[in-house]
């Protein structure tokens, strides 16, 4: 719904129907512009003008309060979300999930909670920073640059207008996520500096061309993106169910994976994530030489990648069913089509044709509204004692088989986003890969 026009004065109520999209309405204003609705009861003696037209989305920065959203708390912005027309449209930014979402009275209940978010210092790992730093916590966030990091700290502790809460400090974590050496240091440095963890947000990634390996002999998708989280995670657990307990019961720890829609392209290949020669029909790939080895003819940049967003999205739903109950709650985001510098390795084949596409034109977003699932997930009331679900455009994911569903973009979940065997298999197997008990 969309109003138009100088004057204008409303007032409904919607009921939503349990599981059916139909609305009943009562509407007074001026010039009102509807749409989606299958009961209108109108008072027309109050209406100066009843043209309707089609429009795309509900009016910016309206909190998810307002009796203008379905009651669906678990999809509190999906009008927003509705009718996508291209980044900086209405579709919710993180700071504004940050002003309808979290309750900084006072005192703030966010003022002495810290917040852990890697890749803090470009794309939406810095918005979601900018954004969460508005609640109060104190920030922490890990950089493989510290001088490009200490520049985005002076720039953030800058920011502070003296609205809002008083902000908490910002403090930066030295950490190469293609070296497990240097995410055992990184952990080991955050305990040796807080006592505390409420939030750790898993957000670094890379996307990378051709075929490489870490420097602990990972496929660097599976390295990078999966086993250094995963070793990060696992040795920041403990503290995380101390500070779930610190709270009395008021905030459950929460850890928050970002992955991505292209989880939806392939599960896990348990028997032979490094796409280098255990499930057999191997052939050369381009790129090979630079590494010798003999990839499976199942291996691209697009797979590798897939494996490690799903393998993102099942550790935290093992991290759900297993700590939950020890007061530590996990989910994954999907943060939708952004412009970043992460495809920037990749040749030009690998991307031609998507500046051209319409749909990826409407459905991609700014820096700021893709860091928006990402703060609904660490700081949203909602998600209180909850997790284990899977998050895209503020809103729990339907589930749609790959086959019905290949958009680039897609906000749905794939057949495989929960496999508690698989789960369960991938832990077992990351534990050993990185030296951990099960």
């Amino acid at each position: 719904m969309e109003w138009h026009g100088v004057a204008w004065m409303i007032w409904f109520s919607v009921y939503k129907k349990a599981y059916w999209p139909s609305y009943t309405i009562q509407v007074h204003g001026t010039n009102i512009v509807t749409t989606n609705i299958t009961t209108i009861t109108i008072n027309t003696n109050v209406i100066t003008s009843k043209k309707l037209s089609p429009i795309s989305h509900l009016p910016p920065n309206m909190p998810p309060s307002s009796p203008l959203y379905p009651r669906d708390p678990f999809k509190p912005y999906a009008a927003l979300y509705a009718h996508p027309a291209g980044p900086s449209d209405a579709r919710p930014t993180a700071q504004q999930i940050i002003a309808d979402t979290t309750d900084t009275g006072s005192p703030n209940p966010w003022a002495g909670r810290v917040i852990l978010i890697t890749g803090g210092t470009a794309g939406i790992g810095l918005e979601t920073v900018r954004a969460l730093h508005r609640t109060g916590a104190d920030i922490f966030f890990t950089a493989r640059d510290l001088n490009k990091a200490s520049t985005i700290k002076a720039l953030l502790l800058r920011e502070d207008d003296g609205k809002g809460p008083p902000r908490g400090k910002v403090e930066v974590i030295e950490m190469n996520l293609d070296s497990l050496a240097s995410v055992r240091a990184a952990a080991q440095e955050f305990l040796t500096r807080s006592p505390r963890l409420n939030v750790l947000i898993n957000n670094a990634g890379v996307l990378s061309y051709p075929y490489t390996k870490t420097g602990d002999g990972f496929e660097r998708h599976w390295g990078v993106n999966h086993l250094a989280h995963y070793l990060f995670t696992r040795l920041l657990l403990p503290v995380m169910e101390e500070s779930s307990k610190e709270t009395g019961g008021a905030f459950c720890s929460r850890v928050v994976n970002v992955s991505s829609a292209g989880h939806r392209q392939m599960s896990v290949r348990l028997e032979d994530y490094n796409f280098d020669g255990n499930d057999g029909g191997m052939e050369k790939r381009r790129g090979d030489d630079d590494n010798h080895v003999h990839l499976s003819p199942a291996y691209s940049t697009w797979t590798a990648y897939a494996q490690s967003k799903t393998a993102n999205i099942w550790t935290a739903n093992y991290i759900d069913r297993v700590y939950g109950p020890r007061g530590v709650h996990a989910m994954s985001v999907q943060p939708g089509g952004i412009v970043t510098d992460l495809p920037a390795a990749l040749p030009a084949e690998l991307t031609s044709g998507m500046s051209e596409d319409e749909q990826l034109r409407l459905h991609s977003m700014s820096v700021e509204q893709g860091a928006a699932t990402t703060v609904w997930a660490a700081v949203g009331d909602v998600w209180e004692g909850k997790g284990g679900k899977y998050l895209a455009n503020c809103a729990v994911a339907e589930m749609v088989p790959w086959e019905e569903d290949k958009f680039a973009l897609s906000a749905s979940a794939a057949a495989h986003t929960y496999d508690a065997e698989g789960e369960e298999r991938l832990w077992e197997l990351s534990a050993r890969l990185v030296g951990l008990e099960g």
